[in-house]
């Protein structure tokens, strides 16, 4: 069941780790942070451990939730004190090998600043992350020890740490707002296993190394270590940037702007070309920028200054959650309520079932509890492929205002082939703009949702068409459709999931599921002024990120999954296109063989990513396209421009896909399986596409080493932690 463990105002002793399970939430109090206090005979693997090592059992040495599949919890308010810990004992404020709908928030790390210390704030040494935000570590050997396919961190503080940041290895991390005072060194990309970094809005102060990279120019893989640096400040820093031998960008004595600096590889349009130094920063939209010229955030509120008078529950007025009744009416006459009232509506964890839209009126604040609180449609309503309809509507077309939105799913039941999950009108321009923190959509793999084992289980030996595919796994239409009136929303730690397997599954096994949801995230805002801090989009069938006709959009670490069976259907079964929505065509691929973009930009504008992951590990449930020296892919496409300016992607990843980037029809950076051998292709770095009459491209990428497999490295990354640690279960 969900939990919610509130930590009130106070000291707590503790003498092993704290667990935190799936669906639990650890709470303290946001307005005077409980401590959570280390004895100094403290054993386990971290104050707080996210998934601790089994030591029987068939997952022995290893995480016990599996970290791709660590989901649904979070931490925050709450300071983690290791400083009665001897200095000379390893220790872990927070174990946090998790993947995606997870987050830390509001967290303070105290540990001791002794010489030679041992102590670390954060490790993660695996999974699919992921978000954290609001972070302060104090003291300490490492506060960041981290490593997993992908992050996106924002406004970390790092005191009087030896290490700030040291970066074990990863596909795509992106670190913003990051503040580091007195530090020996910033950011160390020095292990080996870093695939790329990106940092920017963020300073160094009083530290002697700023980052410190084992990239050379005859680095294995070609493009290891690959960072870029946009609008980092630097005070008091004696070398900016470090290598093994050299220093590759200066430091300073007094302030000092880093405006861009890169390392990595460029195409112009084509290459690769190494490039090391500065370069031309990205032309930032001033909509998206604070008064500071900084990327516009803005945390999760928490509504700690309201009085309990100010909510309303929506089981008081009327909602059951039981996943049976129909609670479409309570539903919507709460929603009005509340904003009449002027008042916030909590949603009490459970399922509440729909047969109709529900929809929330501008000026609405929702926040659902312990990650629990699901909207699920169901009925003839919302399964007519052919005149689709939302589930859940944000503000009617061409109405204007804001609200927030926090902590909630939203999921279907059954066949529900004309559903559009969210349906997001509202106009936001100069105020400030509407928010949507930790809202998910999830399509099947749950029970009570009718798209389980059961229903959807795999069945990759039969070949499907349109006439002979599961009709009751068509499941969604939509799962977020950012319409042409819409404009102003900040989204933050979204992840938009048919599921590729049973979570519920009464085996136990995880069993892999073929469900058909037609459209990820569809962007049509003509105004733009979007932001999409760590969102993440997968398993859908024509694309995962679509932005046509926009402008003005922010992307921080954005990933991707194609959905696993394809090409068995193709991406143009069962959903036909729709011109309406701009859908894309196949043109360019052979009868069958059409797998889903990742991402397809299409006649935008002024779009900025910082940190792209987009990833294809499967043909028809198989890995073999994407195994280590396999000579093959998964699909030809994954990301595709067509008529757009002013784009910029940095550190664009890409796993499994012969073309990482297709402008106009034209594949740009292609995999050459005689020198890039490695099973995970991503390039790290920058891409700038001007206007396309110009025909230029700049483009920065790397590939990464690959230890990895589906099951993210494990048993490599144990011989790492069994070297660095000691491992207590």
């Amino acid at each position: 069941m969900p939990a919610i463990v509130y930590f009130p105002e106070g000291t707590y002793v503790i003498s092993q780790s704290i667990i935190d399970y799936y669906q639990t939430q650890l709470i303290g109090n946001p307005n005077c942070l409980p401590t959570l206090l280390a004895t100094p005979d403290f054993k386990g693997f971290g104050l707080i451990d996210g998934s601790p090592y089994l030591g029987a059992g068939t997952r022995v040495g290893k995480t016990g939730f599996g970290s791709t599949n660590t989901f649904f919890r979070q931490i925050r308010n709450l300071v983690l004190d290791m400083t009665r810990i001897p200095a000379s004992v390893e220790a872990n404020g927070i174990h946090w090998p998790t993947a995606q709908t997870t987050s830390l928030q509001n967290l303070v790390f105290r540990m001791s600043a002794a010489e030679g210390t041992r102590h670390t704030g954060l490790f993660i040494e695996e999974g699919s992350g992921g978000f954290v935000t609001d972070l302060v570590f104090e003291g300490g050997n490492y506060g960041f020890n981290v490593g997993n396919q992908q992050f996106t961190t924002r406004n970390l503080t790092f005191n009087n740490v030896v290490t700030a940041i040291n970066q074990i290895w990863d596909w795509g991390w992106t670190y913003s707002g990051v503040t580091i005072n007195n530090c020996q060194v910033g950011l160390n990309i020095a292990a080996g296993g870093t695939g790329s970094v990106t940092l920017f809005d963020s300073e160094i102060n009083n530290t002697p190394v700023g980052i410190a990279t084992a990239r050379t120019d005859v680095s294995e893989p070609a493009g290891a270590g690959s960072v870029y640096l946009e609008n980092v400040r630097l005070n008091n820093v004696g070398v900016a940037v470090a290598g093994p031998s050299s220093t590759y960008l200066e430091g300073t004595v007094g302030p000092k702007v880093i405006a861009a600096w890169a390392d990595g590889n460029r195409y112009l349009p084509y290459g690769p070309i190494e490039a090391r130094g500065l370069i031309e920063p990205s032309k930032r939209p001033a909509e998206l920028l604070d008064a500071t010229g900084k990327y516009y955030t803005r945390s999760k509120p928490q509504y700690d200054s309201v009085p309990q008078s100010s909510f309303l529950s929506i089981r008081d007025l009327g909602a059951t959650g039981d996943g049976v009744t129909d609670d479409t009416a309570a539903l919507n006459d709460a929603l009005l309520q509340a904003r009449r009232e002027g008042k916030i509506l909590f949603v009490d964890a459970g399922y509440y079932k729909v047969t109709g839209t529900i929809y929330i009126p501008p000026g609405s604040k929702i926040v659902g509890e312990a990650l629990a609180s699901v909207i699920m449609s169901a009925g003839r309503y919302f399964n007519d492929i052919s005149k689709p309809k939302p589930v859940v509507q944000v503000g009617r077309l061409g109405e204007q205002g804001s609200v927030e939105w926090s902590d909630m799913f939203v999921s279907t039941q059954g066949q529900q082939a004309g559903a559009v999950l969210i349906e997001y009108n509202l106009g936001t321009y100069d105020s400030t703009p509407s928010g949507m923190w930790d809202i998910h959509t999830r399509i099947g793999g749950f029970a009570g949702s009718n798209l389980q084992v059961a229903q959807c289980e795999k069945t990759p030996a039969t070949t499907f068409t349109s006439a002979n595919l599961k009709q009751q796994c068509i499941a969604a239409y939509m799962s977020l459709h950012i319409t042409k009136s819409a404009s102003g929303l900040y989204l933050e730690n979204n992840w938009l999931w048919a599921a590729d397997h049973d979570l519920d599954d009464v085996r136990n096994q995880n069993t892999q599921l073929t469900i058909y949801a037609g459209r990820g995230m569809n962007i049509e805002s003509r105004e733009g002024r979007l932001w999409l801090w760590g969102t993440a989009v997968e398993h859908h069938v024509l694309y995962e990120y679509q932005l046509t006709d926009t402008r003005s959009i922010f992307m921080g670490q954005i990933q991707t999954e194609t959905a696993y069976h394809q090409p068995n259907p193709d991406a143009t079964i069962p959903f036909p296109p729709n011109p309406a929505l701009n859908d894309p065509v196949y043109a360019n691929n052979a009868a069958g063989t059409a797998s889903g973009w990742g991402l397809r930009i299409v006649r935008s504008s002024g779009i900025i990513g910082y940190g792209v992951g987009l990833y294809s590990f499967f043909d028809n449930y198989s890995t073999a396209c994407s195994a280590v020296a396999a000579g093959t892919v998964c699909q030809r496409r994954i990301f595709s421009v067509e008529g757009a300016c002013d784009v910029d992607v940095y550190n664009l990843n890409t796993v499994g896909s012969t073309h990482m980037i297709t402008v106009n029809g034209v594949d740009v950076a292609i995999i050459d399986h005689d020198i890039f051998f490695d099973r995970f292709r991503p390039f790290i770095g920058l891409k700038k596409l001007l206007a396309p009459s110009r025909k230029q491209i700049l483009f920065l990428p790397i590939k990464i080493a690959s230890s990895a497999n589906t099951d993210t490295g494990e048993l490599s990354v144990l011989e790492y932690v069994k070297r660095l640690t000691r491992i207590l279960v």
